[in-house]
């Protein structure tokens, strides 16, 4: 095995990972693409190379509500992980409750169109309600052009939020874009966070620093690196050839140079908003 990147004893945390075990949990109805083989062992060995010893898991949008991989691989990774669902808005409070003693700690709403989300906007404001006890986070996965018409419900939320993939631009924009200006306000009213991760997905001009993206995780992590944490996106769903790991983690150096920066990014904000050092 080559060195680790870094000092797992750093608790860095890659805070979105999907999960697929396809022999025994076969994919939803509503599944629109077949995913990449992708399983505990194969991302446990990811995550030694790289010298990360914390995880979040999403809920991958091909196994719809049907979470059972994932708690599956909560349990197998015990407290070095941590689990976000997808959840019907009626889901009992004792399953929320069940779902939290087993590491489960936000919802995910997709809101790409055709990507195959299954919460819609009318249902946010209902599961942010029933999650907020439990301080859970929403984690939104949208446009960023359309997050200035919805800047003032997403700051009404009674829960904590998270927000994918540098905002997701799905056409790369300036740092003066009414939208990144609206990211830039959730996340200093405090309640937000923003995960600087997969540039790949919207870049226009690519690797190897992704510069049109790249300048957007740059200004995020300089004016507020409080709320920014560190993603793979393994295994880089829909993606071929897949974006190498290890040349995802470097761009941290392009994006947070200074190594206390680098030390909140990858470790000390994930631990709190998640739950990683609390005794329960």
């Amino acid at each position: 095995m080559t060195d680790p990147l870094l000092d797992a004893s750093q608790d860095g945390c890659d805070c979105h990972v999907h999960i697929y075990e396809l022999q025994r949990y076969p994919l939803a109805g509503t599944s629109t693409s077949g995913p990449p083989k992708a399983t505990w062992n194969d991302y446990v060995a990811v995550q030694h190379k790289l010298g990360l010893s914390r995880v979040v898991l999403v809920q991958p949008t091909a196994y719809g509500y049907d979470n059972r991989c994932l708690l599956d691989t909560l349990h197998l990774a015990g407290g070095a992980a941590r689990g976000i669902v997808v959840i019907r808005p009626d889901t009992s409070r004792q399953t929320l409750q069940d779902m939290h003693d087993a590491g489960v700690r936000g919802v995910r709403f997709m809101m790409i169109p055709g990507s195959g989300g299954l919460l819609a906007w009318d249902d946010l404001e209902t599961v942010a309600q029933r999650i907020a006890e439990f301080g859970w986070v929403i984690n939104l996965q949208l446009d960023g052009c359309e997050l200035a018409a919805y800047e003032a419900r997403l700051r009404a939320l009674p829960c904590f939020l998270t927000i994918d993939h540098i905002g997701k631009f799905l056409e790369p924009v300036g740092i003066d874009h009414p939208g990144f200006r609206s990211l830039l306000n959730l996340l200093d009213a405090g309640r937000t966070w923003i995960k600087v991760s997969a540039p790949y997905e919207t870049s226009k001009v690519g690797p190897p620093t992704y510069d049109d993206v790249g300048i957007l995780a740059r200004t995020l992590v300089e004016v507020n690196p409080d709320r920014c944490m560190w993603a793979s996106n393994w295994p880089h769903p829909n993606r071929t050839p897949r974006p190498d790991d290890a040349a995802m983690l470097a761009l941290l150096d392009e994006w947070a140079p200074r190594a206390g920066v680098r030390e909140k990014v990858l470790s000390r904000t994930a631990a709190a908003l998640y739950g990683f050092d609390a005794s329960s």
